[in-house]
């Protein structure tokens, strides 16, 4: 654990194994294939020619050359056909035999392109979707951390819907902070230049709307109701890692599903678990809420414990606010749509 989504030269990963979109020769080709043959040097392509090539959906592994990496797994997706063909049963496969020879050879860093989705023309939202639930099906069984590695932003793309859907959201949700201070006095002004009506505000009015601007007060969080007086006074002194610890117990949730769920490090779990003052980002903070699959109140009182308020003024909290009002708490999912919309990712 966990899964990443970030923006690199695959061949540059600093990783146990990198994996090649490989051909069925396994002797190199164009796109990701060909730059990893090229930086990884002659010794690849000598191993590769003792494979005897490789089914396609079925995945071999190789040393690296004169790779950053110990191994290259050369991993045979499925040119698409309109997905009829059985494209989508042999692109799982492609990933999960993948994994699992990164697992026998003991890789716990292993970095992905997303398979299939150049040259053999798979659609890329769906050979995304399922990139994305096939690596984190696997790690919630197994502590591997996996990159999905994209090289060109434009090779990445999520639901047409869905990001339609969150584009919509964040224009009707997004406020921009210095309008919100003072409208009354934009709309006055704009009326002034236009002609519109004499000028009824004065230079110290001006001055004191554009230069002392204060950022307004994030809306005020609601709390359920706690079960006693004895609850609500413990539960005012309560840090962030107590909530959590707290939480987790009334979900019933072991540690290992809370933080495998929240795409969060079990290192740093343990850091929390043991650190009763620990202050977590912002991120992890709501990563820890969409695993525990908290409401929009409890998520704003969990990240008060932490320091940290939604905002409306801020692409990221909007788009988290989007997935709890429709509760969808799949992190992997979210972190999809957050890497489209060039915002932080949860758990990263």
């Amino acid at each position: 654990m966990p899964l990443y989504i970030v923006r690199n030269d695959i061949t540059q990963m600093k990783v146990d194994a990198i994996v090649n979109a490989a051909n069925r020769s396994l002797l190199g080709g164009g796109g990701v294939d060909g730059s990893i043959h090229l930086a990884a040097g002659p010794a690849l392509l000598a191993e590769c020619k003792t494979l005897g090539g490789c089914q396609t959906g079925s995945a071999k592994i190789t040393g690296a050359g004169n790779l950053p990496c110990k191994y290259v797994i050369h991993a045979v997706g499925p040119r698409w056909a309109g997905g009829g063909f059985g494209e989508r049963e042999l692109l799982i496969s492609c990933y999960r035999t993948a994994l699992e020879l990164a697992k026998e050879n003991q890789c716990e860093t292993v970095a992905f392109p997303l398979i299939s989705s150049g040259a053999y023309h798979y659609p890329k939202d769906q050979a995304l979707r399922i990139a994305v639930d096939t690596i984190s099906e696997f790690l919630l069984e197994n502590e591997m951390t996996v990159y999905l590695v994209i090289y060109v932003k434009k090779s990445y793309q999520i639901d047409g819907k869905l990001f339609a859907d969150l584009a919509k959201y964040i224009d009707d949700n997004y406020i921009d902070e210095q309008v919100v201070q003072y409208p009354k006095f934009i709309q006055r002004r704009e009326a002034f230049i236009e002609g519109e009506q004499p000028c009824d505000f004065s230079v110290y009015e001006a001055s004191e709307a554009f230069e002392r601007f204060t950022p307004p007060v994030p809306e005020a969080a609601t709390y359920p109701m706690a079960r006693s007086l004895d609850d609500a006074l413990n539960q005012m002194d309560e840090s962030f890692s107590e909530m959590l610890l707290r939480k987790i117990d009334e979900c019933g949730m072991t540690d290992a599903e809370c933080y495998k769920k929240a795409n969060i490090d079990r290192k740093l779990f343990s850091k929390i678990r043991s650190d009763k003052m620990y202050k977590p980002s912002k991120p992890t903070a709501i990563a820890f809420a969409i695993s525990l699959e908290l409401s929009l109140d409890e998520t704003r009182e969990m990240l008060m414990k932490a320091g940290f308020a939604l905002s409306r003024s801020n692409k990221f909290d909007i788009i988290i606010q989007y997935f709890i009002e429709n509760k969808n708490y799949n992190v992997f999912e979210i972190n999809e749509a957050l890497f489209a919309f060039d915002q932080n990712l949860l758990g990263a």
